[in-house]
């Protein structure tokens, strides 16, 4: 019989926010850049103009994506401080009915009769727990997911970067045909991997997850190309 997990193997809070921001940063870089890297590609023919478009849009996405990381999750952040103060100012004005909403949340998840009081009391005995269990089981907001913009903002940044230079790395090497083809193989399979990485740290689907990723970003890349192109041609 196949031995359990136990709960050493449970991932927490921040692996799943840092798996997030990657995600966006990387997969957001990737697709920006090569859609445009594509489309300048196609008019251009020229390998030093193609890498120095991808060079400018990198650095540009980058700092774009970094700074609305960071200005949402402190806008996040703010908005969690609103409600914990409009929570505690409740709790101190109108405590009958704060407490009567803590013994409805567990009397929702099926604690009856003197465990369901004792719960109640103990969680109203302590105003730090109880203001706690309001924010998170009444309201769904969590503090530690909004507690460090500048982390997030680092994260995203980086991310996009790393993102944004695989596309760009076949024109090093290649010419114009052989890098386009290049660029999109190799962003497929960075897409796809990051995909099976996703799965394994998520639902365990990897190839799902793979798929999944892979299609959504060459089809966001290839939609980018093709504006891109029809522009260039209109122009």
């Amino acid at each position: 019989m196949k031995k359990p997990q136990t709960e050493h193997w449970h991932r927490n809070s921040d692996t799943g926010r840092n798996l997030r921001e990657v995600i966006l940063g990387g997969q957001d870089g990737l697709v920006n850049v090569l859609g445009i890297i594509l489309a300048v590609a196609t008019a251009a023919q020229d390998v030093k103009i193609v890498i120095i478009a991808g060079l400018a849009a990198t650095f540009a996405e980058s700092i774009s994506m970094a700074a609305v990381a960071y200005t949402s999750t402190k806008a996040e952040r703010d908005f969690y401080k609103s409600e914990e103060a409009r929570e505690k100012w409740e709790m101190k004005h109108w405590p009958d009915r704060e407490r009567k909403e803590i013994y409805d949340i567990y009397k929702a998840k099926g604690f009856k009769g003197n465990i369901l009081n004792q719960i109640v009391n103990k969680i109203t005995s302590n105003k730090r727990l109880w203001l706690k269990v309001m924010m998170e089981e009444e309201l769904r907001l969590f503090e530690d997911e909004y507690r460090n913009p500048g982390r997030s903002a680092v994260i995203v940044g980086v991310a996009a970067i790393i993102g944004s230079l695989v596309p760009l790395i076949p024109f090093l090497f290649f010419g114009i045909e052989g890098a386009i083809i290049g660029s999109v193989v190799l962003s497929l399979i960075v897409l796809f991997v990051s995909g099976m990485i996703k799965g394994h740290l998520t639902t365990g689907k990897l190839l799902r997850s793979a798929t999944e990723m892979a299609l959504i970003g060459m089809g966001a890349a290839l939609i980018g190309y093709g504006i891109g192109a029809v522009l260039g041609v209109a122009i």
